[in-house]
Formats: C-alpha cells, structure tokens, sequence
C-alpha cells in the first residue's frame, strides 16, 4: 500500500478514536444528567425540564458515533462464521457486499436526520432552548462517518479477520 493510502487510514483511525471518544464521553453525560434527573425528582421534589431532552441528545450521539466507530472496527453488519467457511472470492465479495450495505444505511441515515435536522431548527425542543432537530445532529453526522469508514472496506474486501 502507498503511503498516501497509509496516512489516509492513519486519518480515519484517529477520526474513529475521536467517534469512540465522543460516544464515550455522551454515555458519561448521559449517566451524570439522568443522575441529576433522579436525584432532583425524587430527593428535591422538582425534575428540571432539560434533563430529558439532553439525554436524548445525548442518546443519539451515543448511537450514531459509537456504530460509526464500530463500522470502522469491522464490529456491525458482520456474519464472520458464514463468511469463513467460504473460498477466499466469496469472503471477499460478503465483505464488500456488508461495506456497501454500510455506506447506504450510512448515506440514508446522513439524508434523513440531516432534513429533519434542518427542517426542524425553528421549532423549540420542550424545556430547553434547543431546537427540537438537535437529536437529529448526531444521527447525520454518524451517518456520514458510518459511510465514511465503509469506503475502504469496499476497496479492499476485507474484514477484520483478513
């Protein structure tokens, strides 16, 4: 492999740490809002608003940039036990196969969440001054790694194991 292909799977192993990193760092805040929220219901005797729609926010980027790490790991859309008992072609072809079923979910996902995104900025999420469309951020933009991560698994058919 070039070195220019080299330091382009150099670049996505350190955006894929930064996608593992942020999910990381979402789950934590999630945990620490949800905390709030319990302790705030149940001891205080009144729940903040925001605590609910952080979380879900929270939730998204959890989702969408933990899979998109995950995508890169060779960790989802995997079937190594069927694939493994095919000749060396085949695995080759599942591979690209499962990459290109990752790039158009990611591609759809990026579409979807990023119009609703847009379309929903003017509308107030309940108990913040957030835009309702803030959740779906998280979602385009782990779309867009999961898509991402999924081209040089196209390119070069292999899986985790090859």
């Amino acid at each position: 492999m070039n070195t220019d292909a080299n330091r382009g799977l150099q670049k996505l192993d350190q955006l894929a740490r930064l996608s593992n990193g942020a999910a990381a760092l979402a789950l934590a805040g999630m945990a620490i809002t949800q905390t709030w929220q319990v302790f705030a219901r149940y001891v205080l005797h009144h729940a903040p608003p925001w605590t609910e729609p952080l979380t879900l926010i929270l939730l998204a980027t959890t989702l969408a940039f933990g899979a998109a790490a995950s995508v890169h790991q060779h960790g989802h859309f995997r079937f190594p036990l069927l694939v493994a008992l095919l000749p060396m072609f085949w695995q080759r072809a599942c591979h690209r196969l499962s990459a290109a079923c990752v790039l158009v979910i990611g591609v759809a996902m990026t579409i979807g969440a990023g119009t609703l995104a847009v379309e929903g900025f003017d509308i107030r999420m309940a108990g913040t001054m957030l835009p309702q469309s803030a959740a779906f951020v998280p979602l385009a933009l782990g779309g867009a790694l999961m898509a991402l991560f999924a081209l040089p698994q196209i390119w070069s058919g292999q899986g985790a194991a090859s």
